[in-house]
């Protein structure tokens, strides 16, 4: 779901007493007409609105770029009343005479000018109604239309320049394609289930489009949205109809029927990834690349059931991105093998690790991802706590919860209680110790084994008891344990519930050592000790500090700009002769040459190996050495090459290594985790099992 979804909803907390609610349960939503007419080249915006208001006093929003012009209650003309603005919106309101019914209100203005300068933190952040040639964006967040109440249905009529296309999600109801030179692109969809917003997005796109039949239903219309660039690869559009086609099938059969008659893939000009009702608008750069059909094209489909086919409550956290994320990408790994599966665990507790504690929210208060803290909170643990509820209920009863929660929320607004009532439903168990102590707490439990002793036993076998210790509150947990013998390892779960607490365990042989949840299958948090350094603990740094290299002007001004784009709040500058003092993260960024001899002076571990002389920049982290700080290192040939980092440095905050040819990483990585071993202690008398006397 956008950024620009969610502001739509906040807003709609600033207007809630002139608003009416959705629609009581059966009642059809309120619903809204408009007929736009956008001039790109200009960006002009024309409005025309049509609605019934559920009360007299109608008021609303729209961004400050857009105003009223004309107002009519059943043909009858209205006083147009402006109420202020509040940040970049004005405020209207239009009293209807009593008995009125339908409202027609009349706006328009010249937007801003679409910005392709803005990175991936920013497109996430409220976005203004924005138009350009190259592209057009008016998320629903923007305050570009007026918004009859929290859920409503609509029908848009869209009108631009012969070489645009445009189009909101909804059901393509018709279509005329210019003729001739002069004449304008039309269309009108329709959104008939109940909606919280609107997204219009218009573009010099080439449609491709494939219609699949269905059983039962009408067919599906696929549509790709792409750029002449795009096109011009061979076989790209198709593949993407195809892959489309494929991921439906498959979440269909998985969760309940598509519930919509069409799906698009629209090519943006912005370094989107939005998945919208019907649609989802990727970044014609990130179409390109060769993974995106097989894995983000198949998140951003999942978020037609979750998101926007099951509506988020907001109030008590967004459970739709970690849910997709579990269904999507973590499926996909697990799919790929089990190591896979495992590296991406692993890679979301590192995140979290990784984060400043005051940053760890609890995951009822994830709202939306604006930053890479709520990341690692909203799409990691939240992911994480399927893959343990999956584990606690099994895959049948899991997969029973999913189908039940769809079939009962379908168009509706749900929260993770109604989550928690279709699991309880499908499993037969209570769930509540489970939801409350993931949802409610921020941190993790960080449970460990302070002793653990083996005993023969007269069966032959041997007795073990384990000591596990965890901080108050205590969580209850599942605890996985592998047993490690000189022929090999035994996995078994513990369940734990107490500050202290001694569990007893039996196994036929004797174990030498125990791993505490060596598949890394309970959200925790790491030790410190074991968890390689990876660019997001720099990212999200409080404090962070910025070591320029290089003198030259080209380089400092390249390290600079690269320093604002990766980290989340400034950082403050330092000399080389500071970087053995404080402990915050510091960014070394130069020319290579330069930054070998800040590392030689500063008696710090030289280039890895694995990196020298490749590529045209290479970044690497070093984790805190002695009277050090942590270090992350961005070296490169030239400023030129420095530059090239820009964009996509910022992406790669879970790895702890990469090579860059240019902006393509050629290679990447994370230095290995260390697994600690608790050692199984064997009293002297118990070091062979008694012999029975046969």
């Amino acid at each position: 779901m956008s950024a620009g979804r969610l502001v739509a909803l906040l807003l709609l907390a600033w207007l809630a007493p002139a608003l009416p609610a959705a629609a009581a349960p059966g009642a059809p939503p309120p619903h809204l007409a408009l007929d736009v007419d956008l001039d790109p080249a200009s960006r002009h915006l024309q409005v025309v609105a049509v609605l019934r208001p559920g009360e007299r006093r109608f008021a609303f929003a729209l961004h400050e770029s857009l105003g009223v012009t004309a107002a009519a209650a059943d043909g009858r003309p209205l006083a147009i009343v402006a109420m202020g603005r509040q940040g970049d919106r004005r405020h209207w309101l239009l009293q209807l005479p009593a008995g009125s019914s339908t409202l027609r209100v009349e706006y328009q203005g010249t937007l801003p000018a679409l910005d392709v300068g803005l990175d991936h933190r920013q497109v996430l952040r409220r976005l203004p109604p924005m138009a350009g040639v190259a592209g057009s964006f008016l998320p629903a967040g923007s305050a570009w239309y007026p918004q009859p109440a929290e859920l409503f249905s609509y029908r848009v009529r869209l009108s631009v320049a012969g070489d645009q296309r445009a189009l909101v999600a909804g059901r393509l109801v018709d279509e005329e394609i210019p003729a001739a030179t002069g004449d304008r692109y039309r269309a009108s969809f329709e959104f008939s289930h109940p909606a919280d917003g609107i997204d219009l997005m218009a573009g010099p796109w080439i449609v491709r489009e494939k219609m699949v039949a269905r059983s039962g239903a009408e067919p599906l219309r696929l549509r790709t949205y792409f750029t002449r660039e795009l096109e011009r690869i061979a076989g790209l559009a198709d593949s993407y109809l195809d892959e489309s086609a494929n991921h439906l099938v498959h979440y269909s059969q998985v969760i309940g029927p598509y519930p919509f008659s069409a799906f698009s893939v629209v090519a943006s000009p912005l370094p989107t990834g939005f998945g919208m009702p019907t649609l989802t608008y990727l970044g014609a750069e990130v179409l390109k690349l060769p993974f995106i059909r097989a894995t983000s094209l198949g998140h951003e489909i999942l978020h037609n059931w979750w998101g926007n086919g099951v509506y988020v409550d907001y109030a008590s956290g967004n459970w739709a991105e970690g849910l997709t994320t579990f269904m999507a990408d973590y499926s996909y790994k697990e799919q790929e093998s089990a190591a896979a599966a495992r590296a991406l665990r692993l890679a979301w507790l590192r995140d979290f690790a990784a984060l400043p504690a005051a940053s760890r929210q609890p995951l009822s208060a994830f709202r939306s991802r604006t930053h890479g803290a709520a990341a690692a909170v909203g799409y990691g643990k939240a992911a994480m706590v399927f893959v343990m509820l999956r584990d606690l209920v099994g895959e049948e009863n899991f997969h029973s919860g999913l189908q039940t929660f769809w079939r009962q929320q379908r168009f509706r607004v749900a929260g993770w209680s109604d989550l928690q009532r279709a699991f309880e439903h499908a499993s037969g168990r209570s769930l509540a110790v489970f939801f409350g102590q993931w949802l409610s707490r921020s941190g993790a439990p960080a449970p460990q084994v302070s002793r653990a002793r083996a005993q023969a036993n007269d069966a032959g076998g041997y007795r073990l008891e384990i000591e596990v210790t965890q901080s108050a509150p205590a969580y209850s947990l599942r605890l996985p344990i592998e047993l490690v013998d000189g022929e090999g390892a035994e996995s078994r779960v513990v369940e734990v519930d107490q500050l202290r607490q001694t569990v007893t365990l039996s196994s036929d042989r004797q174990p030498q050592s125990l791993l505490v949840d060596p598949e890394l299958r309970l959200w925790r948090l790491l030790d410190a000790n074991q968890l390689p350094p990876i660019l997001r603990q720099w990212i999200v740094a409080r404090a962070p500090r910025l070591l320029q290299a290089s003198a030259g002007a080209e380089a400092r001004e390249a390290a600079a700009e690269l320093a604002t784009r990766i980290f989340e709040v400034s950082p403050r500058e330092i000399s080389p002769d500071d970087l053995r003092e404080g402990s915050t993260p510091v960014l070394l960024v130069g020319l290579h040459a330069d930054v070998d001899t800040v590392l030689t002076a500063a008696r710090l571990p030289a280039r890895p190996e694995n990196l020298a002389r490749r590529g045209t920049a290479q970044v690497w982290t070093l984790a805190e050495q002695a009277g050090a700080p942590p270090l992350a290192v961005v070296s490169a040939r030239d400023a030129t090459a420095l530059r090239a980092l820009l964009r996509p440095l910022p992406h790669y905050g879970s790895q702890s290594w990469l090579v860059f040819d240019g902006s393509r990483a050629l290679e990447r990585g994370v230095w290995p985790l260390l697994e600690q071993a608790v050692a199984v202690s064997i009293p002297p008398a118990s070091a062979s099992p008694k012999k029975s006397g046969r």
